[in-house]
């Protein structure tokens, strides 16, 4: 016979459950509102831009739905069971949420390395280390998700302590070298040109808020975790944090031009180029590239140069993105 859940226990159990799925709920809303944005502002976007917002969304509308499932299995469904959180094998959807959410944080990190990779000078071994702490992560996810099919109870998941452990410090750390190494090469480009500047602060601001934001989460996982394994409130933070990556890259995607002060591809036609351009005199040199349509229909596209005609021959560094 069950020995009865103590009432207690149930604030910190299913009621930590409900919670994280209204906070996942809400993030998803915040997620799919920027995913509408993205599509409506930016429709002259690459393809390859369009296709990664989608397959995000789907990854997370799938994460969603694993976690309504699981919330749903045990509040509703044993809703005169509480024991289930106990004694019954942990419910499929659970589980599987882990790898979603891992999934989806693998190519917001390695989306964010190759940002790393273009300011930082075609560094690779420097991405290479990004993208290997991702690659890492997300195998200890994988590998954490296999190892919880065959726990004989949700409360056993501290059995697996070493290995959420290591794959949730790997994206703290990861988060933290990537928004360093932001900061870094952002504070090389800077020149005496206020406009520039003032671009380079602004982007500096969205790199320190992205890695403080989601190693802030990813932390707090992990010490809840360690700390408090018998109840699931590490959960809510858990259940949150893919939609913050989410989040974090849809804004970066969506402020592009508006952080440049410039307008949409909706108000400007083509989307307008904007690259940092290094040579060996200058650590930083902006060149706004000219629009493909010209109104002065005597102007030719052969008269339309760059500011330094020696600087096409430089690898440039798209601001934006």
């Amino acid at each position: 016979m069950d020995v009865p859940l103590q009432a207690g226990r149930f604030d910190s159990t299913i009621g930590a459950l409900l919670i994280g799925f209204a906070a996942s709920a809400i993030g998803y809303g915040i997620f799919s509102i920027q995913v509408y944005t993205y599509y409506r502002r930016y429709p002259l976007d690459k393809g390859v831009y369009k296709a990664l917002v989608a397959l995000l969304w789907i990854l997370e509308t799938v994460d969603q739905a694993f976690i309504g499932h699981s919330t749903y299995y045990y509040t509703v469904t044993n809703y005169t069971n509480p024991n289930a959180l106990v004694y019954y094998k942990p419910i499929w959807s659970l589980i599987s949420q882990m790898t979603a959410g891992a999934l989806v944080g693998t190519i917001v990190k390695a989306c964010f390395s190759i940002r790393v990779w273009r300011f930082s000078y075609r560094n690779w071994i420097l991405t290479g280390f990004l993208l290997f702490l991702a690659v890492a992560q997300m195998g200890l996810a994988v590998t954490f998700t296999i190892q919880s099919f065959h726990l004989p109870s949700l409360t056993d998941l501290i059995n697996l302590r070493i290995i959420g452990s290591l794959s949730l410090g790997l994206g703290v750390v990861n988060d933290m070298f990537m928004a360093a190494a932001l900061c870094y090469y952002l504070q090389g480009m800077r020149s005496s040109s206020s406009s520039a500047d003032s671009l380079i602060n602004s982007l500096t601001l969205y790199a320190i808020n992205t890695g403080v934001l989601t190693s802030a989460c990813s932390l707090t996982t992990l010490i809840l975790y360690n700390f408090m394994p018998k109840n699931f409130v590490f959960m809510c933070f858990y259940f949150v944090l893919s939609k913050l990556y989410a989040i974090s890259f849809l804004a970066t995607l969506n402020t592009r031009q508006i952080i440049r002060g410039r307008g949409t591809d909706r108000e400007q036609g083509k989307s307008v180029s904007f690259h940092m351009v290094t040579d060996p005199s200058h650590r930083s040199v902006q060149i706004p590239m000219p629009s493909k349509s010209y109104p002065d229909e005597n102007i030719q596209k052969s008269q339309i140069r760059t500011q330094d005609s020696s600087y096409s021959s430089t690898p440039h560094y798209t601001a934006g993105w």
